[in-house]
C-alpha cells in the first residue's frame, strides 16, 4: 500500500464496538492493555512495552515505552491528559523517533443510546513527518496504525462472545 507522506498527516478512524463503553474503557485507558491489543500476530510491531519514570495506569501524566521492531527506534510517549466521565483519553510522543518529529493521539468511547451492550470508539491522530524522515519507515508506522482500530473492534468482537 502506497500512502501519500504529509508533513502534518492526520488520522481519524472509528468503529461500533461489540461490548458496553465501561469495559471498552476499563481496557482501552491502559497504554499496556491498548498496545498488547494493537499489536498481535501480523501486526506485531511493539516490544519491550513498560510504564517509566512512575507511570502507571492510574497516573496523569503518566511515561511509557516501547520499541519498534521495523527499525528498533525506542518511541517514548505519555498519558498526557484523561476524561474518566467522558471516556477520552489524549496521549503524546515526548521524544521524535523514525522520522516522526511529532505525535499527539485521542481516543474516545461513546455510549450507543438505543444499545447500551455496545461502544462508539474513536481514534484520532495528528503526526508531524520530519524533513529527513525515512518514508518506508513512516509509511510502514503508518500502514499499521490504519490498522489498529480493526484490531480493537476484533478484540471486543472475540471477548463478547
Amino acid at each position: 500500500m502506497s500512502i501519500q507522506i504529509q508533513r502534518k498527516h492526520t488520522m481519524y478512524h472509528s468503529t461500533i464496538l461489540e461490548s458496553d463503553p465501561d469495559t471498552v474503557w476499563a481496557t482501552v485507558r491502559d497504554a499496556m492493555q491498548i498496545l498488547a491489543i494493537v499489536s498481535p500476530g501480523d501486526l506485531d510491531i511493539h516490544t519491550d512495552v513498560t510504564w517509566t519514570e512512575g507511570g502507571s495506569v492510574e497516573t496523569v501524566p503518566a511515561r511509557y515505552d516501547f520499541k519498534l521492531t521495523l527499525n528498533g527506534g525506542l518511541v517514548q510517549q505519555e498519558i498526557a491528559a484523561r476524561d474518566e466521565i467522558n471516556k477520552t483519553q489524549s496521549y503524546r510522543a515526548i521524544a521524535p523517533t523514525s522520522g516522526v518529529q511529532s505525535y499527539e493521539a485521542t481516543i474516545r468511547v461513546r455510549p450507543i443510546t438505543n444499545d447500551p451492550a455496545r461502544s462508539f470508539f474513536e481514534w484520532s491522530r495528528i503526526l508531524e513527518i520530519a524533513e529527513d524522515a525515512d518514508l518506508k519507515v513512516v509509511e510502514a508506522i503508518i500502514d499499521v496504525m490504519e490498522k489498529q482500530t480493526d484490531a480493537v473492534r476484533g478484540h471486543f468482537a472475540q471477548t463478547s462472545k
